[in-house]
């Protein structure tokens, strides 16, 4: 029986508003204004190229330092946010009110007042003038009205609490309470300081998010988010369920590029959530599956929602090394995801479309094998024709490298010319066969090389991620102006000039829409630099420590799940970053320092992401995910009903967290051999599939009760088999601290140290935890230890720390001077845990053969 679908649809039209309302700006004026606002966007655009480049340092022209930087961005974010964000719903939305033009000018003066005045602000810090003031203050107000419109009214609300903290403290509860701040001292905190709105997660907008921004809109308009969709509904239409794995894996695609779910959403939902309904999945499953599979992409390297550049400043850890933390996480997912439409459709018997010309299993299976040869072929060539390159000719390997990429450019335009242009198809025309995947795949791999350029720069030429996005941006920049004329004469059609201004058109285009894809952003993260100076001046951090101490008892997993609960709760109604930041900055150092004195001690991007993980999970949350509303206009059905849906499809992601808290091999941390590495994946991805099967349900044949409870078992056995095997035997051996030396000589490259230390804080707080300490690269233990910013002194059986140098890893980690270090743990001699693997595999062969029986039985 059909489902009864009662909730309106959306049209084009609408879909394109909620997008731009929620990312861009509603407001659509006329004339001059609307010319004002695009050149604006694209002065923006330029600017923040101009800043990325070398070429302010080449020219002497504009050079400005982090402060300046970060102080034009936000001058830039305000004014189109004033001008491009309607104030209510009813306000008009096809001119400027007089008020909005007045609150944008205050605006651009407050954000720019560090630039205008930076030489004067530096000669008085902590000495604010009236005038300093009244910039400060008229700032915050509009600051928050700017994210009242762009962001809504949840980060608006959070803001203001932590405001009032700051100004409340002594009237507060005894135990949040503060001796509280003046006016000027909290102004000049918030605003006038790198400590505020002016601090880390602004610059990182201003010198990282922006590009990736930039380059995701650009690729964009070039017309890969159309590639990405057509080549996955052409490669997996054709399976079981095969529109709903290919918004998965076009999801996936797009989020590689995209920093927003709901534009994810939109982007690929318009075409496969009517697909989906096609072949037979009810409308709120097909709804709830694009979202899932767009919140994921999120979690997708590189770009994260834009929290990947966050992490780096954040944990201190480079670009490259956040990107391998957390790749087989974001991938299981997703695999994860592609197994659960493949249950959902083995339930419901959903068949796939088929092919225009159907090719035979040996046919397919020919063609698979040479694709993936011709990949295989392809990376050895770069990296083994091209590896070489850097160590012959230096710094002139880049010249090179830039024009093969170029020839290899023009070579695979020419080759896409021999099969058809893509054109987005209309979702709601009958669709009965689906377009030849080679064909397809072939016409638009030009794509590919502005992503190719992006991850040369960082891997092999080992440049900043501005830099390397920067010339990324530029490549994809010249694609633009030059594919279509280029095609055209290829293709030997079309007027060459015309095609030449249509590129240039498609360049303004994407700096346009990249830049106003920033406003939300660029606000956001500057909304949240006042939570971050809040929890600096006040010191709320330690108080959120102790809070969730006491309400978890000490007990380590209920720590975790009210921490998890709390970042839900923080996240929901925020964008991906200011998300991040929140709950970095409120939880992350709730669960170092609670899990330190309970034995739990995991390197700090594992804390990250577990809190990233859950802040996440609140855009698919009912009932504030606004990526279920835009997916359920589409769908024709209750955004509620697919928040829900989208929440159990999303429970395999919310697992992961809490597995690689516990085992960190899952971010690719402790793997010793390849075989390891593989191992780990297999194990991981296994796991993952079999936790979604128990979930949802149905493996082979719908699941019993007890089954499901075998499949949770096997479940934790693969993903964390030292649960088990620390049973049997600790995974490590306390000895004395007084052979620290001996430990530190022989620990290998990039060791962490574990260490139990106590002593007096500061504030006169008994302190007994342990931490982390990572040594670098080998070296004698006093060079090692003093590079980790420790002098110790041996004291019978401990050791006394007699200094911690300023800023080093052992000053991030909380180790101060006069504390004393008690024990280490090195690790036990006991067979590996992975020896679990095998009984928990068993299992699962048990439970597949018994169902297969069962299944074909029921036959």
């Amino acid at each position: 029986m059909a489902e009864k679908e009662t909730a309106p649809v959306l049209t084009d039209e609408q879909l394109k508003q909620l997008v731009a309302e929620a990312d861009t700006g509603g407001r659509k004026p006329t004339g001059a204004v609307a010319k004002l606002i695009l050149y604006t966007a694209l002065a923006w655009s330029l600017f923040q190229l101009w800043i990325a480049s070398p070429l302010p340092y080449s020219f002497g022209i504009l050079v400005l330092n982090d402060t300046e930087s970060r102080s034009v961005h936000l001058a830039f974010a305000m004014f189109l946010a004033f001008l491009a964000y309607p104030a209510f719903k009813h306000s008009p939305r096809d001119h400027v009110p007089i008020l909005d033009w007045v609150l944008a000018l205050v605006g651009v003066f407050c954000a720019s007042y560090l630039f205008v005045f930076y030489s004067e602000l530096s000669t008085r810090p902590g000495q604010p003038t009236t005038l300093d003031l009244v910039a400060s203050v008229g700032g915050i107000i509009l600051l928050l009205e700017a994210a009242r419109r762009a962001l809504g009214l949840p980060m608006v609300i959070l803001a203001t609490i932590f405001i009032g903290y700051i100004f409340l403290g002594p009237y507060m509860p005894d135990m949040i309470a503060h001796k509280g701040a003046s006016l000027g001292k909290g102004m000049s905190h918030l605003w006038l300081s790198t400590e505020g709105v002016f601090g880390v997660a602004l610059g990182v907008s201003s010198g990282f998010i922006f590009l990736f921004v930039l380059f995701g809109s650009l690729l964009e308009t070039a017309g890969a988010g159309n590639y990405f969709i057509k080549s996955a509904i052409s490669l997996l239409g054709h399976l079981r369920g095969g529109p709903a794995k290919a918004a998965v894996v076009a999801s996936a695609c797009t989020g590689l590029i995209s920093g927003s779910s709901i534009a994810n959403v939109v982007t690929t939902g318009t075409f496969t959530i009517p697909l989906m309904k096609r072949v037979g999945y009810r409308a709120d499953k097909a709804a709830a599956v694009e979202v899932a599979a767009s919140v994921d992409g999120q979690i997708m390297p590189p770009v994260m929602g834009a929290a990947a550049f966050l992490m780096v400043e954040y944990v201190g850890i480079p670009y490259t090394q956040v990107l391998k933390h957390a790749i087989l996480p974001a991938l299981i997912s997703y695999i994860a995801l592609f197994y659960i439409v493949h249950l959902e459709a083995m339930k419901a018997d959903i068949r796939g479309i088929p092919h225009v010309h159907e090719a035979s299993f040996r046919d397919r299976a020919l063609s698979f094998l040479m694709t993936v040869s011709g990949i295989i072929i392809l990376a050895g060539i770069v990296y083994y024709g091209f590896g070489w390159l850097k160590d012959v000719f230096g710094d002139a390997s880049i010249y090179i490298v830039g024009v093969v990429m170029l020839a290899t450019y023009v070579g695979l335009l020419k080759f896409g010319t021999r099969f058809p242009e893509l054109h987005m198809d209309d979702p709601n025309k009958p669709f009965e066969h689906l377009p030849d995947a080679g064909p397809t795949l072939k016409s638009g791999l030009h794509f590919l090389l502005p992503v190719v350029v992006l991850i040369w720069n960082l891997m092999v030429e080992e440049l900043s991620p501005a830099l390397s996005a920067f010339w990324a941006t530029v490549f994809l920049m010249l694609i633009l102006v030059t594919q279509r004329p280029i095609i055209a004469h290829f293709r030997q059609q079309g007027d060459p000039g015309a095609a030449v201004r249509r590129g240039f058109h498609d360049l303004f285009e994407g700096l346009v829409t990249g830049a106003r894809n920033m406003i939300g952003i660029g606000i956001a993260t500057a909304a949240a630099g006042i939570i971050v100076g809040t929890v600096t001046l006040t010191g709320i951090g330690l108080v959120m420590s102790e809070l969730v101490e006491l309400i978890s008892g000490g007990n380590l997993m209920v720590m975790l799940v009210m921490v998890a609960v709390i970042c839900l709760i923080l996240g929901m109604g925020l964008p991906t970053t200011a998300n991040y930041i929140v709950v970095s900055t409120l939880m992350a150092p709730v669960v170092v320092e609670l899990g330190a004195q309970s034995g739990l001690l995991v390197p700090l991007i594992a804390v990250h992401l577990f809190v990233f993980y859950f802040g996440l999970m609140a855009d698919v949350t009912p009932p504030v995910g606004l990526a279920s509303y835009a997916a359920a206009g589409i769908a024709r059905v209750d955004p509620i009903k697919v928040g829900v849906t989208a929440f159990g499809y999303s429970i395999r992601t919310a697992i992961l967290p809490f597995m690689f808290i516990f085992n960190t091999q899952l971010l690719l941390i402790g793997i010793d051999s390849i075989w390891h590495l593989v191992l780990t994946i297999f194990t991981a991805i296994v796991a993952n599939l079999v936790f979604a099967a128990a979930t949802q349900g149905w493996f082979m044949a719908r699941n019993r009760w007890w089954e499901a409870v075998v499949l949770l078992l096997v479940t934790l056995t693969l993903f964390r088999p030292g649960f088990w095997m620390d049973m049997i035997h600790p995974p490590y051996d306390k000895i004395s601290a007084d052979q620290i030396m001996e430990v530190v000589e022989r620990a290998p490259a990039d060791d962490r140290l574990r260490i139990w230390i106590e002593g007096e804080d500061i504030n006169g707080k008994e302190v007994h935890k342990g931490v982390l300490l990572p040594l670098g690269e080998p070296a004698p233990a006093l060079k090692r230890l003093n590079a980790a910013g420790l002098s110790l002194m041996a004291s019978g059986d401990s050791v006394d720390i007699m200094g911690v140098k300023f800023g080093s890893r052992a000053a991030k980690l909380g180790i101060e001077q006069g504390f004393k270090i008690t024990s280490i743990e090195v690790l036990a001699d006991r067979p590996a845990k992975e020896w679990f693997f095998i009984p928990a595999l068993g299992l699962l062969g048990l439970i597949i053969v018994i169902q297969r029986r069962r299944a074909g039985v029921a036959t």
